[in-house]
C-alpha cells in the first residue's frame, strides 16, 4: 500500500491505500463520518439522504478531491470528483443498513448509541 495525501476544501488526510480512489473515498468516509445517522432515521426517505449530504458537501467540501504521493497541495495521484464519491460513499452506507435487516438485526445502528450518565461506563466516585 501507498502513503497519499489527499485534500478537499479545507480538509486534508495523510493515508495508506491500495489506490488514489480509495484514499479520496476514505477522505469523504471522514468527512462525512459525522452525517451517518441520517442511516438510522428510519423517517428519512431516500432522497433526504440524498438531499442532506449533498447540502453538507456544498456547505464543506470543494468540487473534488486531489490525491497527490508527493505531498499536499499537488494532485500527481489524480482528482477524483465528489458528486460520483458521495454516490459511492451513499450506497455503501445504504447497503450497509440493508444487510443489518436481511441479518435480522433490524433495525440497527450504523453508529453507536452516545453514551448518557444512565447508559455510561460505571467510572469510580
Amino acid at each position: 500500500m501507498s502513503k497519499f495525501y489527499t485534500a478537499c476544501g479545507s480538509h486534508s488526510l495523510i493515508i495508506t491505500a491500495p489506490t488514489a480512489e480509495h484514499a479520496a473515498m476514505r477522505l469523504i468516509d471522514e468527512v462525512m463520518a459525522a452525517h451517518v445517522w441520517i442511516y438510522d432515521d428510519a423517517d428519512l426517505s431516500e432522497q433526504d439522504r440524498r438531499d442532506h449530504l449533498i447540502l453538507e458537501a456544498l456547505l464543506h467540501l470543494s468540487s473534488s478531491v486531489t490525491v497527490s504521493q508527493q505531498g499536499l497541495g499537488r494532485a500527481d495521484a489524480g482528482q477524483f470528483e465528489v458528486p460520483e464519491l458521495l454516490e459511492q460513499w451513499h450506497r455503501l452506507m445504504t447497503g450497509i443498513s440493508r444487510l443489518f435487516v436481511a441479518a435480522g438485526l433490524s433495525p440497527r445502528r450504523v453508529l453507536p448509541v452516545v453514551l448518557d450518565e444512565t447508559h455510561g461506563p460505571n467510572l469510580p466516585r
